[in-house]
């Protein structure tokens, strides 16, 4: 009897551990999926278009920029603040300049604040939907389409807000094969002697 009480109890922790560890490896893309669905946390929306729908009502939108320790690009956006109507469609670009002598890949990770404004801020297209490569000394504009809903003056907590702050954080990744596989080339390209 105390054999088959041992037995149990062993089933029911191993089945507690492979339970609690099925939730931790889920709760990533779940978290990541609530977020995006609610806005928690600042995550933007996506769209295709911008609503039909444009208020009188106006909200300022200002623009942050800033750089994973390390990355060694400059960063910063071109405008740091610009006054739309909700529901407009709003451009703003950031730029970039990679200084080094050296080709460097870098990805942005976003947000918006306050959070509650979050699900009400979606972009149309955006630098970040992608990873960025520049080589050495060159300088880019990189744009960013977005559009505020008009769901935002109607909702509960979210309707007080009058500014809302994008920003942005770059940081290096590795470059892309393709990039590597030229940067190779051009270094075994300088190593090798002239012949005459």
């Amino acid at each position: 009897m105390l054999k088959t009480d041992i037995g149990k109890t062993t089933a029911k922790l191993v089945g507690v551990v492979i339970f609690m560890g099925g939730l931790a490896w889920a709760s990533v893309p779940f978290y990541d999926w609530f977020c995006r669905v609610t806005g928690f946390g600042g995550v933007t929306g996506v769209a295709d278009v911008a609503p039909d729908d444009i208020l009188d009502q106006t909200i300022k939108v200002r623009f942050d920029a800033s750089k994973e320790r390390g990355m060694p690009w400059e960063f910063r956006p071109m405008e740091r603040q610009m006054e739309i109507r909700i529901g407009e469609t709003g451009l703003a670009f950031y730029e970039a300049y990679n200084p080094t002598d050296r080709p460097i890949a870098g990805s942005a990770s976003y947000n918006v604040a306050p959070y509650e404004a979050g699900g009400f801020f979606s972009k149309i297209d955006c630098f970040c939907f992608e990873l960025q490569v520049l080589m050495p000394g060159e300088r880019v504009e990189m744009p960013v389409t977005f559009f505020v809903d008009p769901g935002i003056v109607t909702d509960r907590d979210a309707k007080y807000t009058h500014t809302i702050t994008l920003g942005y954080t770059f940081y290096e990744i590795d470059l892309p094969k393709e990039y590597a596989a030229l940067v190779q080339g051009s270094q075994n390209d300088t190593t090798q002697a002239p012949t005459n």
